[in-house]
């Protein structure tokens, strides 16, 4: 029997967010949590949440992991374009990004505007790829209704035979995300949380604290 969710609770006591602990650059200090997360052995460290919504305000999210940061501070994903996201973004480009570090009680959320990447640099990704998370890019219709579990592995099969050479399909790619807002969430006690936001105003970052 499911137990009562109410009573489910823990406490955050590791670390505390003050605006001094953070510089002028919300891109310096993501990538600064961001290797926290990997040398602390958090699980899937570049796992983030992405929300999309639809031409009629619908919203929908569902988890990728972050591939890239740009030298100008875009953060970089791979999909389908005729995915539900890939549709979703094209008809709605603004979309959000959540990254969760529960070993160290962090989050960021991140607000921006997605477009696709350059064919290069999502060719370079593509051919890095291992050989077969390329097939499954080539052979997934992905969020289109397939007759079973049985077809999708007998398009893998067929693929695997096959003597073509791989390349990448012309409905998968990359996309940037361009920040306009970056949040440093902070678990503290009594759910006391330390927020501090970013906000991109004419070119320049104005830091700010949230109220938890």
């Amino acid at each position: 029997m499911l137990r009562d969710l109410s009573k489910i609770r823990k406490d955050f006591d590791k670390a505390k967010l003050d605006e001094n602990d953070i510089g002028a650059s919300p891109i310096d200090t993501f990538k600064m949590w961001l290797s926290d997360a990997i040398e602390s052995a958090c699980i899937e460290p570049t796992a983030m949440t992405l929300s999309t919504v639809s031409k009629d305000g619908i919203p929908s999210s569902r988890i990728l992991l972050l591939k890239n940061i740009s030298d100008s501070g875009d953060f970089w994903f791979y999909t389908n374009y005729g995915s539900r996201k890939g549709n979703e973004l094209k008809d709605k480009p603004y979309a959000a990004l959540n990254f969760f570090w529960p070993q160290l009680e962090r989050q960021v959320r991140i607000v921006g505007m997605a477009s696709k990447l350059k064919e290069k640099e999502s060719d370079d990704y593509f051919n890095s790829r291992p050989k077969d998370s390329q097939l499954s890019a080539i052979i997934s219709p992905q969020s289109q209704v397939v007759e079973s579990r049985e077809q999708l592995e007998k398009w893998y099969e067929e693929a695997m035979e096959s003597n073509k050479s791989i390349k990448r399909p012309s409905n998968w790619g990359g996309y940037k995300l361009i920040p306009t807002e970056i949040e440093f969430w902070q678990g503290r006690v009594g759910r006391l949380h330390d927020r501090i936001r970013f906000k991109l105003n004419q070119g320049d970052w104005l830091k700010e604290r949230l109220a938890p």
